[in-house]
């Protein structure tokens, strides 16, 4: 899709802020803390020990105490190695359903089978150089075997108590961020709002058509009005709180320069090129279109030679990559230096941060008379290839 945007067809299918965010959040062991894994490890392992004591005081009643502790001791090897699970449990967070259920099932049996080992060994070496009385204990594959499988059970729990965590950090995480994503979306709704209805725009809109009517341009008259009454009823009905396809920002957008070529002529020029593939993608609304305005009000508005604005959206590995550059005026500075840009290109690069972290990006350059604002949006990690390592 290159040059002319197709009127908007996908808006019914754009969900709420809430519900399609979690696509553009990839996974992150930050959700996962040692800390949280060291004290839910020691937790659940000394609650199995206090339900295994009155059988392991059975098992030495004729021993002493000294043997009761002993064989208690061998509990910190199993919290050793339910911490050791929590290494690969991390590793695996960003990995795809089946080889991370896979990898942690593996871990937990390597853990079961490796305990019942460290047991069993533990129990010939205190039989050796401890006490003899060990030696009468069962070391035979049936005591192997239901070691390992009680081991098997409750490093289960342990691998579960991890992604239970882990998920429940990520659960908060995500409902902070849509919070706050949805009162900066609304800021961005008001704030555009507000510019849409400015009584200056509205009056150089108006003026255009007047002119035009004068002139007798009555065609031209009557496309503008449809053109500015469509820009403004898009605007209104558009919600910031929702993901919607790049083509239905652009559409609005392109209704915006529509209205903007009336009044400026010749000194607006305008380039839009979009792939098929970044059309379809998904984007907060409103997001581009105060760098489409920024790039008018300080490009062409400024001048009185014409300034050619160029809007670039495709795909570079699934990230969607939206480009908006403008020709600068002879003598006049940086977009950015200016309060009210700097402001909007503030707000647009706080906005990326609550929706995507650290894997979006926002930046603005000045070169060769031109100045560029890039915006970076991850691609869905639901439908990406997943690092496996």
């Amino acid at each position: 899709m290159t040059g002319q945007i197709a009127p908007a067809t996908a808006r019914g299918h754009a969900a709420s802020l809430k519900k399609r965010l979690a696509v553009f959040m990839p996974p992150s062991s930050r959700h996962a803390p040692w800390t949280s894994a060291i004290q839910m490890t020691i937790a659940l392992w000394l609650f199995v020990l206090l339900i295994f004591l009155p059988v392991i005081s059975q098992r030495h009643a004729q021993n002493g105490w000294t043997n009761v502790m002993l064989d208690s001791s061998t509990i910190l090897m199993s919290m050793s190695l339910g911490l050791l699970m929590f290494v690969p449990f991390k590793k695996s967070i960003a990995w795809s359903g089946p080889v991370q259920l896979l990898v942690r099932t593996l871990t937990v049996l390597a853990a079961a089978g490796m305990n019942t080992l460290c047991d069993l060994l533990f129990q010939a070496w205190i039989a050796d150089h401890v006490t003899q009385t060990w030696s009468t204990l069962p070391d035979d594959f049936r005591r192997a075997y239901s070691s390992t499988l009680n081991y098997t059970l409750v490093f289960g729990v342990n691998m579960m108590l991890f992604h239970v965590s882990y998920g429940r950090r990520a659960w908060v995480t995500q409902e902070l961020r849509v919070s706050e994503a949805n009162a900066m979306a609304q800021e961005a709704q008001l704030a555009a709002l507000r510019y849409q209805l400015n009584p200056h725009f509205l009056f150089n809109a108006l003026n255009s058509i007047s002119s035009l009517i004068i002139t007798n341009r009555n065609y031209d008259a009557e496309e503008m009005t449809q053109r500015l009454c469509a820009f403004l009823r898009g605007s209104i009905s558009l919600d910031a709180n929702e993901l919607i396809p790049l083509e239905d920002e652009l559409s609005l957008t392109q209704e915006y320069l529509e209205v903007e070529r009336v009044r400026f002529g010749e000194r607006l020029n305008i380039a839009l090129t979009c792939t098929d593939e970044a059309g379809s993608a998904l984007v907060p609304g409103l997001l581009v279109q105060p760098l489409v305005e920024n790039a008018v009000k300080h490009g062409v508005a400024r001048s009185t030679r014409p300034i050619a604005v160029t809007i670039d959206a495709r795909l570079d590995n699934g990230a969607l990559i939206i480009t908006v550059a403008n020709d600068l005026p002879v003598s006049t500075t940086v977009i950015g230096s200016s309060h009210s840009a700097g402001v909007g290109l503030a707000n647009i690069r706080r906005r990326l941060a609550v929706l995507f972290g650290d894997h979006a990006s926002f930046r603005t350059e000045e070169a060769d008379g031109r100045f560029t604002a890039t915006l970076r949006l991850p691609p869905r990690w639901d439908e990406a290839d997943r690092p496996m390592d």
